[in-house]
């Protein structure tokens, strides 16, 4: 049973803001990348798994880029579970947005509006050379545009690039205008994404929905529990 007091926050905001990480599409098969089996704890080679996304690994060793990223990162067939599907409703009403940083695809399949991927999106593939945009199926098939020789990339920020400033101008502007704040499946620890709480108007409430517990300078509500259980008892 949803709370009463946590139901009527939702139904009285008018300007949610839901920012979101891996923990939203574990549920959906997708694992995340820092638990105890998550990506970042499970390889075997003495690097870390953040130099594999890496820029560096990128332009230095393509290859090897490109097998980590295919067989680590696309999970074509996963779909959106309870999380993304209320948010979605909800970003089609008009009353609310998404800040995720989130590159598996899964908001759009639900017909997310409103909707900011920080880090980008796997499935945005394009070549480096001549910048056109490819299929990521093509992409799956080699990492070599055929039509010039380039190397292709999926559409995401990897460790040692910068972000796209639209995006966190966007976002900041989200921040400030919001009258409700969710934090959902995130640490809220990777910097600048878990900056944007420095820029939230001080009159929104803020709800954490997590499995771990998270910890904020600021008054905020946490509900330690499995967020797809929550979404799926919410009425939006």
């Amino acid at each position: 049973m949803m709370d009463e007091e946590i139901q009527s926050l939702f139904d009285n905001a008018k300007n949610i803001v839901f920012l979101t990480g891996a923990g939203v599409s574990t549920a959906s098969g997708i694992p995340d990348y820092r638990s105890k089996n998550g990506l970042y704890t499970t390889d075997t080679t003495g690097k870390p798994a953040e130099y594999y996304l890496s820029h560096a690994c990128l332009n230095n060793e393509p290859d090897t880029f490109y097998t980590f990223v295919k067989e680590n990162m696309y999970y074509p067939d996963a779909k959106p579970n309870a999380i993304h599907e209320k948010q979605a409703e909800l970003t089609r009403k008009n009353r609310a947005a998404i800040v995720t940083q989130n590159v598996d695809d899964l908001y759009l399949k639900a017909n997310t509006k409103h909707l900011i991927e920080f880090h980008g999106n796997l499935y945005n593939v394009y070549c480096q050379k001549c910048n056109q945009s490819v299929d990521w199926h093509e992409y799956m098939q080699s990492p070599i545009h055929e039509n010039c020789g380039g190397t292709l990339r999926p559409g995401i920020v990897l460790y040692d690039e910068g972000l796209n400033q639209s995006n966190i101008l966007n976002s900041v502007n989200l921040m400030e205008k919001a009258d409700l704040i969710v934090i959902v499946g995130t640490s809220m620890r990777v910097y600048p994404f878990a900056g944007l709480l420095d820029y939230r108007n001080p009159k929104a409430e803020v709800l954490a929905i997590n499995q771990e517990k998270l910890n904020f300078s600021f008054p905020f509500k946490m509900i330690q529990t499995d967020a797809t259980k929550f979404f799926a008892d919410l009425k939006v």
